[in-house]
């Protein structure tokens, strides 16, 4: 389970995410919203994090930073325009989370080519397993 903070932060890196092309889409608002009422954020904490600067949390669990990570592909992914910036930064916060780069490469290469934008969570896990042999 993370914590309250860790939620605050993982928000926040969807949001910067969000604005790395100078523009907020409207689909990729609605998916940080979901993300926060999953996460049971209180309202005025959500709001609050587009105007504060995000303090980034690295999570233990490899589980919890590749589903982070995951998480962020699927908002690259949301407005259906993909930019260098938003993979670039994607690519940055992955690194500083200790994941594999050229893992996270072979990710948006093969959510690029499925037609949904999405992967099965168990494929997903074993490509970064993968890299520990």
């Amino acid at each position: 389970m993370i914590t309250y903070k860790e939620k605050l932060s993982l928000l926040g890196d969807l949001i910067q995410l969000s604005r790395v092309d100078g523009d907020l889409h409207d689909r990729e608002l609605h998916f940080i919203r979901l993300v926060a009422d999953e996460l049971k954020v209180r309202e005025d904490d959500f709001l609050e994090l587009f105007s504060i600067p995000n303090q980034i949390v690295i999570f233990k669990s490899e589980f919890q930073r590749v589903e982070h990570f995951y998480r962020m592909a699927l908002l690259m992914h949301c407005d259906e325009v993909n930019h260098d910036k938003e993979e670039e930064f994607l690519m940055q916060v992955g690194v500083k989370m200790g994941l594999n780069p050229y893992t996270m490469k072979r990710v948006f290469k093969m959510m690029q080519a499925s037609p949904s934008k999405t992967l099965d969570p168990q494929a997903l896990l074993e490509m970064f397993k993968e890299q520990h042999n």
